[in-house]
């Protein structure tokens, strides 16, 4: 490429953004989050799917701000609940609930439970400004513990316990964490198509400003 892609993470959330930049730092590509732009309209995040709400919030940032933009949705699902919290994993206690709120009420909702098995999910949703997307999945498989462990992390990371390490995520480095979690795994599957991306990338740009030279500026 002749010159450096922009990427914008669309999170405020500094763990997660972390998380992505560690994963994606060898590659040729400048990267940036909504706490490096002013405020923008917030997305609201209605749909029934993981999916759906990557998507919304990919397509919403690349087109208010005019870069390619990563979204994720993720949550948490277990099976003793029906799935609860699951797309409401980060407002399950309420719109503006923090993470000690949302574990707090998780813990007493498994309260007297023996099944404690839950899943991890994410999506990422890669968009551009015309609106075009790349969508990335990743699972992780663990069980909720009674009490939180661990002082990393975020979300409902020290109440999340991996077996096949014997820690909860809040435990782990993020090295660790990034090679087993949800997000690690999506992000793994985006990795690997990372090269081929770039060029996805400046060739919507390029299609994008052709359109625009033309005076059609969305694409159908």
């Amino acid at each position: 490429m002749d010159k450096r892609a922009m990427l914008v993470l669309a999170t405020g959330n500094r763990g997660k953004s972390h998380e992505i930049r560690k994963y994606l730092e060898e590659f040729p590509i400048d990267i940036s989050d909504l706490n490096d732009f002013g405020p923008i309209p917030q997305v609201v995040e209605d749909g029934d799917t993981f999916e759906e709400n990557a998507y919304k919030k990919a397509a919403f940032v690349a087109r208010v701000l005019g870069f390619p933009a990563l979204a994720d949705d993720s949550g948490l699902e277990v099976e003793a609940l029906g799935g609860t919290p699951g797309v409401y994993s980060a407002r399950y206690a309420g719109p503006s609930a923090t993470d000690a709120e949302n574990n707090a009420k998780l813990i007493a909702a498994l309260e007297g439970t023996a099944n404690r098995k839950a899943r991890f999910s994410c999506v990422l949703s890669l968009a551009v400004p015309a609106g075009h997307a790349l969508t990335y999945e990743g699972a992780c498989e663990g069980t909720i513990l009674h009490v939180p462990r661990g002082a990393g992390g975020f979300g409902y990371d020290p109440l999340f316990y991996y077996p096949p390490m014997g820690k909860t995520f809040a435990e782990m480095t993020v090295e660790e964490k990034t090679s087993v979690s949800h997000r690690g795994r999506a992000l793994q599957g985006l990795r690997q198509e990372f090269e081929k991306v770039l060029v996805w990338i400046e060739q919507r740009g390029k299609e994008e400003d052709y359109r625009r030279g033309k005076g059609d500026i969305c694409l159908r």
